[in-house]
């Protein structure tokens, strides 16, 4: 069976089919969307001010005065006679346009002055005392819609935009036209006797008395085209980089002691100070604009291989024992390490003061390789919950969360409460004191504990903030529970 397509609504007005994307529906039919106008005046329409009639479109205005009634009270307005009945839209070679009426004229000196003819309350457009229509109130050159905001009124007693004004009658020359500093040689035909006639000069060529021109040229510096820079004066479009010939204000100008201006970016290349930790950034060795004996003579006399100069015994770097500087320095306690030497021992990943171990065969390490050669092993340790089997010179195994067996530390030394050896990775602080960190908990009721609601009792113990106030904290009317609470603890 052959296939048929679907038929689509055609458009009264050009007579194609009608899809749903640009549909309009009115009086029953379906219109495209640029068909969708007034017949007569040809206005675009919406569902608020269409009419329909005879598959026709109208707006309500055109409607009322082809088929609405006449007489009198109908009309333009109530009390308006209308003996209007509609003849001159009957024709079919109008197409639902009508010609201007002609404009009656004013008497000389009266009406508009681009036009001639009366100009009436409702469309009337002041400047400088004279009233004109608001179709002829545009520029006389551009031809541009204008308002009291954009008008200028030029000596030939016409108006204009205020970019033509200035085309035709503002200033020429240097510094003047599209913006400061351009130079205007705009060639418009200047028709009215009161204009200005200016005259482009360059000033270069009229040299100045020796000392007082512009320090570039030479030339004579007018105060139109003057900049000042230590009490000195040059022209705007001399005032430029020596090096790199970028305009220059005064924001970014920079004297030089060769008594020349250049912008920041080559002062400091070419007065600035050179050497070890000066130009883009520290540590950065600026060599631009410097000979080869300038640079022998500023290099930083330092040995590159620091592990050389060795230190006394156990002053210098663990891992290499070279002398440890201040520029270089990594502390991991108590101790000094070179930068480069601070890194980890199993892997060799450089640390810092957040991830570096010290282990207990003073070395340091990451994280992971303390974990794996010195941190608890067993099940439920490690990376994932994994029973590991170790060789009988491995670490001690913890598998208890309090130890109760094993070597005690030295008095002071190890954890407080439990007396045990404590680990960097595990170490928590409280006033001097050492702690593991799951003894690092509340005397009193075992909370967890850190350095924001940790409490150091007078017996040596640590508390949370509501069991140190029970224990040590004020008693008596107004403390406790509440303010006003008398208190009897």
């Amino acid at each position: 069976m052959p296939f048929k397509p679907a038929e689509n609504p055609k458009c009264p007005k050009c007579g194609k089919s009608v899809y749903a994307a640009e549909e309009r529906v009115a009086g029953g039919n379906k219109w495209h969307k640029q068909c969708f106008k007034c017949g007569m005046c040809g206005k675009m329409l919406d569902s608020t001010n269409c009419a329909e009639h005879e598959n026709e479109l109208y707006c309500k205005n055109c409607h009322g005065r082809k088929y609405g009634p006449k007489g009198y009270g109908f009309g333009g307005g109530a009390g308006c006679l209308s003996m209007d009945t509609g003849a001159q839209f009957q024709g079919e070679s109008t197409n639902g346009h009508f010609e201007p009426k002609p404009m009656s004229k004013a008497p000389e000196g009266e009406g508009c002055p681009r036009c001639g003819g009366y100009v009436y309350m409702a469309e009337q457009m002041l400047a400088r005392g004279r009233a004109y229509h608001k179709g002829c109130f545009k520029c006389g050159e551009c031809k541009k819609g204008l308002d009291s905001v954009n008008c200028c009124e030029g000596p030939d007693r016409n108006i204009y935009c205020k970019v033509c004004y200035g085309k035709k009658y503002g200033p020429k020359g240097y510094g003047y036209g599209q913006g400061g500093g351009a130079l205007q040689s705009d060639t418009t035909t200047i028709e009215c006797e009161f204009a200005p006639k200016p005259s482009a000069v360059d000033t270069t060529v009229i040299k100045a008395s020796p000392g007082q021109g512009c320090p570039r040229c030479g030339g004579v510096v007018f105060a139109a085209e003057q900049v000042l820079s230590k009490g000195r004066e040059w022209h705007r479009k001399c005032y430029k980089c020596r090096d790199c010939s970028k305009t220059l204000d005064s924001i970014i100008a920079c004297d030089g002691p060769d008594r020349d201006v250049y912008c920041k970016t080559c002062y400091g290349k070419k007065w600035g100070p050179h050497g070890y930790g000066f130009a883009c950034g520290s540590g950065f060795l600026q060599t631009d604009c410097m000979s080869e004996d300038q640079l022998a003579s500023q290099k930083p006399m330092v040995t590159i291989d620091t592990t050389v100069i060795k230190a006394p015994q156990g002053q210098g770097c663990p891992r290499c024992g070279g002398m440890v500087f201040a520029a270089e320095q990594q502390l991991a306690k108590g101790t000094m390490w070179h930068k480069k030497c601070f890194n980890c021992n199993e892997c060799h990943r450089p640390l810092d003061s957040m991830i570096a171990c010290d282990g207990p065969d003073r070395e340091i390490h990451c994280r992971a390789c303390y974990g794996k050669l010195f941190g608890p092993k067993g099940f439920g340790f490690g990376h994932t919950p994994t029973l590991v089997s170790t060789d009988a010179q491995a670490a001690p195994v913890h598998t208890d969360s309090k130890p109760a067996n094993g070597p005690k530390a030295k008095d002071g030394k190890g954890c407080t409460r439990c007396g045990y050896a404590v680990y960097e990775a595990e170490k928590m602080l409280s006033k001097n004191r050492i702690w593991h960190k799951r003894c690092f908990s509340c005397f009193d009721c075992h909370k967890s504990l850190d350095s924001t609601n940790l409490n150091d009792g007078p017996n040596g113990e640590i508390y949370c903030r509501g069991c140190y106030g029970r224990n040590y904290g004020p008693r008596g009317v107004g403390f406790g529970m509440g303010a006003g609470t008398l208190t009897m603890a």
